[in-house]
Parts: C-alpha cells; structure tokens; sequence
C-alpha cells in the first residue's frame, strides 16, 4: 500500500473525534451526506477523520463514504463496547478478529446470524492491520498511568488492563441488562464483546475489498451495572486510549 494512500479513522463518540482532530496539524472538513469528515495528516500519514455515528446503517453509510467519496484503502475503527466474554473487564481493550450481527435473523429462511445473500455470519477483519494495531494497544495499556493519568487508574481501577483478541458482536440494541447479556452469551458464546457499529463496517469493507480492523475499549460488562458515568469513562479512558493506540499504530 501507498504510504499516500488514506487512512479511514472512525470513532464512536464526540468525546474521541475531538482528540483526534487535536493531534492532526492541517485538518479540513468536507461535509457529505450530512457528515462531516476531517481530511488531514498525522504522523505523516494521510488520513480521514470521522464519527461514525451510532447504530448499523449510519455506520454503513459512513464507512461507504470513506471508500467512495475519500478513496480510503483502510480503515480503523475506534471505540467503546460493553464486554461479555469471561475475564473481560472494564477497561481491558477487544480486538476484532472478526465481527457478526446478534440481531441478524431471517430464519427460517436462512440460519439465524447469517447474512442472507452472503453464505455466512462472520465478517474477518484484516490479519495484518490487525498485529499493528495489537502491538500499538499493548504499548499502550502496558503505560496506562501515562496515557489516562493516575486520577483515572484509581477511579475505573484500570489495574493491568488486558488486550483480548476474538469475536465482536454488533446489533441495534444497547445491552444493558443482565438478562440480555446472558442471553446473548448463551447465543454466541465466543464474543467477546457488544457494540452497535463494527459488523455493518466489515460487511461494506468487505464488499470493497477494504482491510478493516476495529479497536474497542470495555467501558462496562453490558449487564445492570452498565449504566456507570458513561461519558467521564470515554473522556477519561476510552478517548485516550485510542488516541494513543492510533498515534503510536501511525507513528510505526
């Protein structure tokens, strides 16, 4: 890939894009189907900055803008997600190796998650965008006092934060009770994570033929204790995170 080629950076809140437009020295918006996307440099990188909005089709919308309008050869998805898997804890970091859709059903035409058309449930994100990106969160999360401050290590307890690599599940749906957590765990028992953007992302991905890689930071365990201070966890933790993970992914 060209080193010229842009890089499609998308992140899930407000709280992270305005981090990341900080880092950027030369950032211009270009406003399309009402989105506005930063077109810049970072670490000598050419780079698209956008938020992807929340939910499966915005994010589907943005990320075919990114390829069609902007012509990104990859893209990186940043965020929060509330975790499912055994021993993922808040403030830990999943990194997709593949996403699928919780709420896909068409059966009984088609097996229940399977993309009806496409022969299968699971989208794989990109191996090698993938080892970057791991080696950027581990740099990260091994100086997380660094990055965060110590303020917010005590607050969240940030203690020996963990990457986690494996199955991300997406739907339009926010998981916020122990109930549909359990529900969802016994129905794809191998997520390890929930969210409402990464799966609509690499199935337009792959139907470009975009690598893709998505980073999510654990904010809660998506159960009757999710609804903790949401927005200081991304202002605090989940925004720097990223912000240092894609600094020093670019900087490589």
């Amino acid at each position: 890939m060209s080193p010229a080629a842009p890089i499609g950076l998308m992140s899930a809140m407000h709280e992270e894009l305005v981090l990341l437009l900080e880092a950027m020295p030369d950032e211009q918006r270009v406003t399309v189907a009402g989105r506005d996307f930063w077109l810049g440099h970072w670490q000598g990188r050419s780079v698209v900055v956008v938020l992807s909005r929340i939910g499966k089709v915005a994010a589907a919308t943005t990320a075919t803008a990114l390829i069609e309008r902007f012509g990104v050869q990859q893209i990186v998805f940043t965020g929060v997600a509330g975790g499912v898997g055994p021993g993922v804890r808040v403030g830990d970091v999943v990194l997709a190796d593949s996403f699928v859709q919780h709420d896909m059903d068409a059966s009984p035409l088609f097996p229940r998650h399977e993309v009806p058309l496409y022969g299968r449930s699971r989208f794989a994100t990109d191996p090698a965008l993938s080892r970057g990106l791991a080696l950027a969160a581990q740099q990260v999360l091994a100086q997380v006092a660094a990055h965060v401050g110590g303020a917010a290590v005590a607050e969240f307890a940030l203690h020996s934060p963990r990457l986690h690599t494996g199955l991300i599940a997406s739907g339009d749906r926010f998981v916020s009770s122990t109930s549909e957590c359990r529900a969802l765990q016994q129905a794809l028992p191998e997520a390890l994570a929930v969210e409402m953007e990464g799966a609509a992302v690499a199935q337009v991905c792959a139907d470009y033929g975009v690598p893709f890689a998505a980073l999510r930071t654990v904010s809660d365990r998506a159960d009757d204790d999710a609804h903790a201070d949401f927005s200081r966890f991304i202002r605090s933790v989940a925004s720097r995170y990223s912000l240092g993970m894609l600094s020093a992914w670019l900087a490589r």
